[in-house]
């Protein structure tokens, strides 16, 4: 796990409600699926980003961060890790607050890039697990 207890807390609670959830399609037995909708549950925004721009959710979905036309807060990445980085520099691009990467997922280089550009970040760890512990 790669976020300290104050920094997920901090992103879960206080930098805004909307999230782009990168790998996001309408597969139900992907895990990106549940976890989107543990946090719509939980008053999140959940905005779909990935090649097909699905609706999920009743979100609509977009190809990729860069053509999201509202600001997004968090951008919680669904993708291998080696694909994790270029995400992550999108975020940075694209003006949001945090970057969390799901389970599994793992760049270190990513996370000091994304931390010293002003991010929030955390690696390794699941939203929808840590929220309903808040």
């Amino acid at each position: 796990m790669y976020g300290d207890p104050a920094t997920i807390r901090k992103i879960l609670t206080e930098l805004g409600d909307t999230w782009a959830v990168v790998g996001l399609s309408d597969n139900r037995e992907r895990a990106a699926y549940g976890v989107a909708r543990t946090l719509q549950r939980f008053g999140k925004r959940v905005v779909p980003v990935h090649p097909k721009a699905e609706t999920v959710h009743g979100e609509q979905g977009y190809a990729s961060l860069a053509e999201i036309p509202f600001k997004v807060d968090v951008v919680d990445v669904f993708v291998n890790s080696h694909l994790a980085g270029a995400v992550a520099d999108e975020a940075v691009a694209a003006g949001a607050d945090a970057v969390w990467f799901q389970l599994g997922v793992i760049d270190e280089a990513a996370c000091a890039r994304t931390r010293g550009a002003g991010l929030e970040m955390v690696m390794g760890v699941c939203p929808a697990i840590e929220i309903p512990a808040l």
